[in-house]
């Protein structure tokens, strides 16, 4: 027999997972003794090592949001104002009463309106 005709054995063994899957990085966090016997104690009743709750728990929580830039909070209580004013007149228009709006104020509020259309798209504005 040649060597082409002899069958080769299948290596043994565990197959390679996925490269993008493999954790590489580490994060160090500290606790206190107290602190620790509480994580354990939670990952045991859930079977599982410290770290792993840890991981789980970290990447599921939500997170509370980020505090609102000052640009944003005073581009909201323009729009407010501008609000305010188009409910105002909403109102009278729909009482019957003759109403009369500065042009002025509509096209403010509908470069208002144009804004936060693109700034809710993440096109820009604010």
């Amino acid at each position: 027999m040649t060597e082409e005709a002899i069958p080769r054995k299948a290596r043994g063994g565990r197959p390679k997972g996925d490269p993008s899957a493999v954790r590489v990085s580490t994060i160090g966090v500290r606790v206190s003794a107290h602190e620790y016997a509480a994580l354990k104690a939670k990952a045991e009743q859930m079977g599982v090592t410290p770290a792993q709750w840890l991981r789980e728990a970290a990447l599921s929580r939500r997170l509370p949001s980020p505090p609102v830039p000052p640009i944003n909070r005073e581009q909201y209580a323009e729009l407010a104002r501008l609000s305010g004013n188009l409910n105002q007149l909403a109102r009278l228009a729909n009482s019957g009463q003759s109403v009369t709006v500065a042009d002025g104020l509509l096209q403010r509020l509908a470069a208002e309106v144009g804004r936060l259309r693109l700034a809710l798209l993440g096109a820009g504005g604010a």
